[in-house]
């Protein structure tokens, strides 16, 4: 595992990557690329979320769980996919919100998320690779840790962060965020099991755009082009 992160990243996380769970991290995952098991995303883009929207460029924080785990899905950034790939049913139901939250906003062709990474929406997963084609193999094993830290340093450095929290998993990091300097916008997950128990009306996207405005920051163009 390669880590290659921007300088203001590197700044403010540095002293994790020497402390016993990264080591025993790195050894885990070389241990699975040793063994023949195919690891997503592939290595260069497990931390695609940091090197796309850098720490000082950081509005919005989408927390996701775990990269898909199907064959050239993952690359990095959560909820997204590459271009070519058919569109997960979560990110298909975010686009669906996303119809009624955005006056004239038109479902993209396909699910790269990237247009969002470069304006400021920090994209994380908590766990940042995934054995193919078995959910949730790599959890516990450090990357929980790492991204905490992510999440509380953004918390602690930072003022007027929006962290969008969707599910009871990605609401259970709120502990993590001092919520008197931050905002904090919560719903069911986008899952196909969830979106009908109110994710669809929640209208994420509208509420962000409208503490930027109030804050005077730029706003998030949604639209995929």
């Amino acid at each position: 595992m390669a880590i290659a992160l921007p300088p203001s990243w590197l700044e403010v996380l540095k002293h994790e990557f020497d402390k016993p769970y990264m080591i025993k991290l790195k050894q885990f995952l070389k241990e699975e690329h040793e063994s023949g098991q195919i690891v997503y995303p592939k290595n260069s883009e497990i931390f695609n979320a940091f090197n796309t929207t850098h720490f000082d460029d950081v509005k919005v924080v989408i927390l996701g769980q775990d990269p898909y785990h199907g064959a050239h899905q993952a690359h990095g950034l959560s909820f997204s996919v590459q271009k070519g790939i058919a569109i997960p049913r979560s990110l298909m139901n975010i686009y669906k919100e996303l119809q009624t939250d955005i006056p004239g906003f038109k479902t993209p062709a396909h699910g790269n998320l990237e247009e969002w990474a470069k304006q400021g929406v920090l994209l994380l997963n908590a766990t940042l690779t995934v054995r193919a084609a078995n959910a949730g193999s790599h959890q516990k094993r450090g990357w929980e840790e790492f991204t905490d830290e992510v999440i509380k340093t953004i918390s602690d450095k930072k003022e007027g962060i929006i962290f969008i929290l969707w599910g009871a998993f990605a609401q259970s990091k709120a502990v993590l965020i001092d919520e008197k300097k931050h905002f904090i916008i919560r719903s069911p997950h986008p899952s196909p099991f969830s979106a009908d128990r109110g994710f669809f009306g929640s209208k994420p996207f509208s509420k962000t755009n409208e503490i930027l405005k109030k804050e005077g920051r730029k706003e998030i163009d949604w639209q995929i082009h």
